[in-house]
């Protein structure tokens, strides 16, 4: 497949996936539920979760497009599509089953998942590899704020 072809879907994909997600959050950030908990003196106002998951999505979706250009592996597609498990997963576990504990073992299934993607891949990808720093931060964030929760509540 052609690389434009491949970043349309990879987007199609990963914006999908976050429209799901959020639809399985149950609105989850303005349920009593999650406003009543304990949160991180760090944890960033709404709008910049919005702001983040976009770029995170746009940079993964160039990076899959290069990296199923120059690589396509059924390792890489396995990987890719527990990533879009996981990452949906996450917002249904935390926000829709209130289970906190368990939205932290998939946000750290789904962290290691992104670094794998990082190191494994670096070769094939070369400087394409640098698109997922924003993904690996925001998730080193966003475990921290699900640890801070877990631990303060």
């Amino acid at each position: 497949m052609k690389k434009f072809t491949l970043l349309l879907l990879f987007l199609l994909i990963n914006f999908g996936g976050l429209a799901l997600g959020s639809w399985l959050m149950n609105n989850g950030p303005e349920t009593s539920w999650y406003q009543d908990l304990s949160k991180a003196p760090w944890t960033p106002p709404g709008w910049v979760f919005g702001a983040a998951w976009t770029t995170i999505m746009l940079c993964f979706s160039i990076y899959l497009s290069e990296l199923f250009k120059n690589h396509y592996s059924l390792t890489a597609l396995r990987f890719f599509i527990a990533q879009v498990i996981l990452n949906v997963g996450w917002n249904y576990v935390f926000f829709n089953q209130y289970e906190i504990a368990g939205g932290l073992i998939v946000i750290i299934l789904l962290t290691s998942l992104i670094f794998y993607f990082f190191f494994t891949f670096k070769k094939d990808v070369k400087n394409y590899s640098y698109l997922l720093l924003p993904y690996m931060i925001w998730l080193c964030i966003a475990t921290s704020l699900n640890l801070y929760i877990l631990i303060h509540n």
